[in-house]
């Protein structure tokens, strides 16, 4: 029975380190379009990574309220394989997606709107779980109650964020019985630069963990 728990690894702005990210283990990648972050990707530059990447690995691009026209202009210049919506979209503008045939990963959060409550209004692929303390809508690098995510998503996959790093993911694996983890600050180097050395102690920490799970996680990438 695999058991594997996937690893989707967030804002990549180097193409060396993205190809690296799928080498070492990643099933995923995300690429920021939110243009306050110091993780945002231009067109060219995220088309230039999706490229790099092995296509069996998702290239996740990630928004915050950004319109339907916007996000599909998106997908298709820099050939994006999913999405994920980390704002307070509508329930419609993810069925309208996921009626595109595409995988829609939608963000709650803990600590503000829309929250782990308002999951049975969304029919999205795959539900991403955070924080949602601080004044970025992502990658605040908060530490919360993972056991609350167990109960949440009425039985669609749930990717854990928020807070991890390679320290601490097998515990938070432990208490959320995820099916992915996602992770971004917590292998950086800096904002932005990802540190290869900590992606490799993340991808290990959650293969090992994998290993002592009681459940079988859902595929998500």
């Amino acid at each position: 029975m695999n058991k594997n728990i996937q690893i989707k690894i967030c804002g990549l702005t180097e193409v060396d380190k993205a190809f690296a990210c799928v080498e070492l283990g990643a099933q995923a990648i995300g690429l920021v379009f939110f243009p306050k972050s110091p993780r945002f990707v231009d067109d060219r530059l995220a088309r230039e990574i999706s490229t790099a990447v092995s296509p069996q690995a998702k290239t996740v691009g990630v928004f915050v309220d950004e319109t339907h026209t916007t996000v599909m202009r998106k997908i298709e210049t820099c050939r994006l394989s999913a999405v994920q919506l980390h704002g307070r979209e509508s329930s419609a503008m993810v069925e309208r997606l996921s009626g595109d045939n595409i995988l829609v990963i939608k963000a709650l959060f803990e600590k503000r709107e829309p929250s782990f409550e308002d999951a049975v209004k969304y029919g999205a692929g795959a539900f991403l779980l955070e924080c949602g303390r601080g004044k970025m809508p992502g990658g605040n690098a908060q530490v919360w109650n993972w056991e609350t995510a167990r109960k949440i998503g009425g039985g669609r996959p749930i990717i854990l964020a928020g807070g991890l790093e390679p320290q601490n993911v097998a515990t938070a694996v432990k208490s959320a019985h995820p099916d992915a983890v996602d992770v971004s600050s917590g292998v950086e180097a800096a904002p932005g630069v990802k540190d290869l050395r900590k992606i490799r102690r993340f991808v290990t920490a959650v293969k090992k963990s994998s290993l002592d799970i009681d459940y079988q996680p859902k595929k998500i990438f």
